[in-house]
């Protein structure tokens, strides 16, 4: 994340200009007489070709981030800049960017070639330059063949590469995408995702990519804005979200993570150790900007797959909590556990099914949680 500019000054034209940049970027709406912030100073770089995603709850503000960024919607304060150009008041249509939304919008009564070549031809683009560019990406989005046929005669996944193929055939500087999946099923969602991916591996142009789906995100990003509340909460790789979340709500909210808490013990070789329950105990790597004493209530988080879960209690320097299990859930590939640790806790345990002999535990059993010391991830002070 950036410093705000001040508003009339352009980004640094000595250095690489990055494709989006949003200095400062504030929207409020009035509502039954209200105020309401949907977005709040936001500050953001989006590098030339990057897959970015926005990424948060309904509600959070990504949608109006995208809209800003489109044209579509006017900051109430701050700059946008695309490739080092302040576009701030310039409508959307004069803005080399072009925008793909969930309902797709495309003519039904027009064919596949038609569709696509809607834009060039607005823009009384050649026919030959329009035949050339309309087949190649055709091809890029694997839709050859199906030139001739209507909207209503394709999949949801092909009317949704139709749509990406019309955005993409203007070569835009920048897609800006908007849940372009929701409409969906599980499969072929999931089977988009790698096509999107690989498409704009293909085409070379930044993807702004707004969705709810943590799955999507980390699965096709470079890097992710986690928005809450307007604001960003973190920004950074798939990998350094995961793992090291910055607070509750991302650790809440990227994949499942499980939030314990309990009083340092002792400092030693940038360890905290923390006495967790009568028996259990924990150690937790520091970080420069993390404050912690003995005595003091630190909080943590350790994803589910870290975990091991067994009935003895484990040997050497792991960390190890005892609990009950409440739950236990058979997914097929893996078993789901959730433990009620002695403190109270409720820590959720996976575990991959690697034999059909697999069985840890049954609901009831007492048993131990262990894990190595560096899968624990201090969040803070505990609330």
């Amino acid at each position: 994340m950036t410093e705000t500019k001040h508003a009339a000054a352009p980004p640094d034209v000595g250095a690489a200009l990055p494709a989006i940049e949003l200095a400062g970027v504030a929207k409020e709406y009035r509502a039954h007489g209200e105020t309401v912030a949907a977005v709040r100073g936001l500050d953001l770089e989006i590098a030339q070709g990057e897959f970015f995603s926005l990424l948060g709850p309904s509600g959070c503000g990504k949608t109006t981030t995208l809209r800003i960024i489109a044209g579509f919607e006017e900051p109430t304060a701050g700059r946008v800049y695309l490739h080092g150009a302040d576009v701030t008041g310039v409508p959307a249509n004069k803005r080399d960017v072009n925008m793909v939304f969930q309902s797709y919008a495309l003519f039904p009564h027009m064919s596949v070639w038609d569709n696509v070549a809607f834009g060039l031809r607005r823009r009384r683009v050649p026919k030959e330059e329009i035949r050339a560019r309309v087949g190649e990406m055709l091809e890029t989005v694997d839709l050859t063949g199906r030139e001739k046929r209507r909207p209503a005669e394709l999949s949801g996944g092909q009317q949704q590469r139709v749509a990406l193929a019309r955005a993409l055939v203007n070569r835009p500087r920048a897609l800006l995408l908007d849940e372009p999946l929701g409409a969906l099923d599980q499969k072929l969602r999931q089977a988009m995702q790698v096509e999107l991916k690989r498409i704009q591996r293909e085409v070379g142009i930044t993807f702004v990519y707004v969705t709810h789906d943590q799955g999507e995100a980390l699965t096709m990003s470079d890097r992710i804005a986690v928005m809450n509340d307007g604001r960003v909460e973190q920004l950074g790789t798939p990998r350094e979200i995961y793992e090291r979340p910055a607070t509750r709500f991302v650790a809440g909210f990227i994949g499942t993570s499980n939030l314990l808490a309990g009083e340092v013990e002792r400092i030693g070789d940038g360890r905290a150790v923390i006495s967790y329950g009568p028996d259990g105990r924990i150690e937790v790597p520091l970080r420069p900007a993390l404050p912690a004493a003995p005595g003091r209530r630190l909080e943590l988080t350790v994803r589910p797959e870290k975990i091991t879960i067994g009935t003895e209690r484990p040997g050497g320097a792991l960390c190890a909590v005892r609990g009950t299990v409440t739950e236990v859930v058979y997914l097929g590939t893996s078993t789901n556990y959730n433990v009620s640790t002695a403190t109270g806790a409720d820590v959720v345990v996976f575990t991959q099914n690697a034999t059909s002999a697999d069985h840890v535990a049954a609901r009831g059993d007492t048993v131990w949680l262990s894990w190595e010391p560096r899968h624990s991830y201090a969040m803070g002070a505990a609330q």
